[in-house]
């Protein structure tokens, strides 16, 4: 079990962000959730954090007002501040085009928003295992 990280979740859906803040914290209790509804809020968090004090994982949505998940990313992949985060795009497309893009401004994975709780909890356990990778370095 991991205690105590950092995950910053950046969604505008409330009721996404409430599922996704249930299943994190049904798997890990001790995980401390920083949550934002727009990219740029993404963005200015990240940037008044301390190095030491960085989320060892980001999960973004794709589609978010002022500046969307590959936006982000892009931001994100030119600093090396943020180069061992892992950063996960959530979506309720399934696009191709969309996976692509994210992979290539820097997104660890892309997944399609899953429909069913126990999907979500599966697919939160895949994403906490970042998390742990980045807390064991």
């Amino acid at each position: 079990m991991i205690y105590g990280f950092h995950i910053l979740v950046a969604d505008d859906d409330a009721d996404d962000m409430d599922f996704i803040e249930e299943a994190i914290l049904t798997i890990e209790p001790d995980a401390i959730l920083l949550k934002v509804k727009t990219g740029r809020a993404a963005v200015r968090m990240l940037e008044q954090l301390a190095d030491f004090n960085l989320p060892q994982l980001l999960i973004l949505d794709y589609n978010m007002p002022e500046m969307n998940g590959p936006e982000v990313l892009e931001y994100l992949c030119c600093r090396d501040k943020y180069a061992s985060i892992p950063k996960v795009v959530l979506s309720t497309s399934n696009s191709p085009m969309h996976l692509r893009e994210c992979l290539e401004r820097g997104a660890t994975e892309y997944f399609t928003k899953p429909n069913t709780k126990a999907e979500l909890n599966d697919l939160v356990k895949h994403m906490l295992e970042y998390a742990a990778r980045l807390n064991d370095q």
